[in-house]
């Protein structure tokens, strides 16, 4: 929690105090694996009828409060505390309150992002950012007085119910931004801005405690969050590459990538068709993480030529109750140029008494809504413009419900002890650079960092989870790593590389912390191709 409220001041553009997260957390007293769904709700004005009416039957992207949810990180850091912390919000707070009221100095890739002309269009993000015309620079101090003002609110709170225990304490903190003055200053801001956002609707909101999804690889149990993510897209892949022998073919030669990208592909028009909010709709996960479904979908993979097709399948045939199965319609655009790629914030913790935390908090996009929330200093996640406005399909838009999410991580137990955790910032490709690492570790023996470090491929043939989850079919990106020959190998299977080549470092990022399970040392990497550090005290 205290690392979080420090992050979302020194890299505001991509997570904050209004935005979104997942994460998952093993509990070394329990020895359970539990997942935290604190994905954002639409508002209760929010209707696809609405959007038809007036917005001409689109969603906006990563601008305004219209594409927000309700911020779900403050219930986050609640809900973290509250069940297996030891300090209360005064204590783990108070770094963040200096940085957000003292100021740090900036870098300049943060001072540039700044002068963002998204930021220019909004008075209150021009007043906190863009002060009186003159752009930040690198190397000067910034500071955020009114989020630290906002984070004092919640010390106050906790303090007024101290008397009444820490869990109290840690409530009345929580309440304050739900429920209490914060909340209404969010709600009369939404609705001075032409916004959905109403009082109800923060009052209403919660966190969820969840049952993790999980498969088994190579006899590691691979754990996924749930509900409102794509994440279990990467178990119904790693279900599919169980029947290769990924080693055999080669790291990064064309069958390989060319064998993992079109499990991805399957996996992603699973992902299209089934996943999203389960306090909406029921996911058939019995089978769609059945081993013999994984064997149906790996038939489908032609090893010499390149599906150009959004492909779900049919998981009802294994399932030993089909009764609550629901056969949700789906629909596959060309249309847009809607983005797969992204940026957010991962962070990745294990204790000395082995206790792991993989969380992921999020605007979304960058600078999220781009509007700054006057007197409270936050900007709120954008990920409402990740819904479907088509009736029926099991990410539509509805009031209160949470969009399938592309934020996820992973938690890896071998033989019922913790062994892993791995994440990365990013969109859709997060599944595909946590899956690649994953793999480079179990089946090619990679060390940390190796794993992290190896070129790395992406695939968009599928629909983006932006509006309008635009699909390009066949495309393949892989880092300019790769060599030429395997690049054409896949060209000659049917692969499109409609930019290539990227970067040789340029399909970024990812943290992992690993525990060596015969001497309990902990192993941790960082991405080269990001600002980002593994660190131990």
């Amino acid at each position: 929690v205290a690392s979080q409220a420090v992050l979302a001041l020194v890299d505001p553009a991509m997570n904050g105090y209004g935005s979104d997260a997942v994460f998952l957390v093993y509990d070394a007293k329990t020895k359970k694996v539990v997942s935290i769904n604190a994905e954002g709700t639409a508002p209760k004005l929010a209707t696809i009828d609405w959007y038809n009416q007036h917005h001409n039957g689109s969603l906006p992207v990563n601008d305004s409060l219209l594409a927000g949810t309700v911020p779900g990180v403050v219930d986050a850091w609640y809900t973290l505390l509250d069940r297996w912390g030891t300090m209360n919000f005064e204590q783990v707070l108070q770094p963040a309150i200096e940085i957000a009221e003292d100021g740090f100095a900036l870098p300049g890739g943060l001072a540039r992002s700044m002068s963002s002309r998204a930021l220019a269009k909004y008075p209150t993000s021009v007043k906190l950012y863009q002060p009186a015309g003159h752009p930040y620079a690198a190397g000067d101090i910034f500071r955020n007085p009114d989020a630290g003002l906002l984070l004092r609110k919640l010390i106050e709170a906790e303090k007024n119910a101290a008397s009444k225990g820490r869990h109290a304490g840690l409530l009345a903190a929580r309440d304050r931004f739900y429920k209490g003055d914060i909340a209404r200053t969010m709600a009369a801001f939404s609705e001075a801005q032409g916004a959905l956002f109403r009082y109800e609707d923060f009052a209403n909101y919660t966190a969820e405690v969840e049952t993790p999804v999980s498969t088994n690889y190579r006899g590691y149990d691979i754990y996924k969050n749930a509900s409102s993510t794509q994440a279990p897209a990467e178990l119904f892949a790693l279900n599919i590459l169980d029947g290769y022998d990924l080693k055999k073919m080669g790291l990064n030669s064309a069958d390989y990538i060319h064998t993992t990208a079109e499990a991805v592909k399957l996996a992603m028009g699973d992902r299209e068709k089934y996943l999203g909010d389960m306090d909406f709709i029921k996911i058939p996960f019995e089978g769609l993480l059945s081993k013999e479904y994984a064997a149906e979908r790996r038939a489908l993979i032609d090893p010499n030529k390149a599906s150009l097709e959004v492909r779900p399948g049919d998981p009802s045939k294994y399932m030993k109750t089909t009764g609550d199965f629901v056969d949700y319609p789906y629909h596959v655009t060309v249309e847009g140029d809607a983005s797969h790629s992204g940026d957010t914030s991962y962070l990745a913790v294990i204790d000395k008494d082995r206790n792991m935390v993989s969380f992921e908090p999020s605007n979304h996009s960058e600078w999220g809504t781009k509007v700054v929330v006057a007197g409270l200093g936050i900007i709120f996640n954008c990920r409402g413009d990740y819904y479907s406005l088509v009736p029926g399909e099991a990410n539509s838009l509805a009031p209160g419900k949470r969009p399938r999410s592309t934020l996820q991580s992973t938690l890896v137990m071998k033989d019922g002890q913790p062994y892993m955790i791995l994440g990365s910032p990013g969109a859709d490709d997060q599944v595909m650079r946590t899956m690649q690492t994953l793999l480079n570790m179990v089946d090619f023996n990679l060390n940390v960092q190796q794993a992290i470090e190896a070129p790395r491929w992406s695939t968009t043939s599928f629909p983006a989870s932006p509006w309008p989850h635009t699909t390009h079919p066949g495309a393949l990106t892989v880092e300019s790593r790769i060599p030429a020959a395997v690049i054409q190998a896949l060209t000659a299977k049917g692969h499109l590389f409609p930019r290539m080549p990227a970067g040789p470092w340029s399909l970024a990022e990812m943290a992992v912390i690993q525990i060596d399970l015969k001497t309990g040392m902990l192993n941790a990497g960082a991405d080269p191709r990001a600002d980002a550090y593994a660190w131990a005290r």
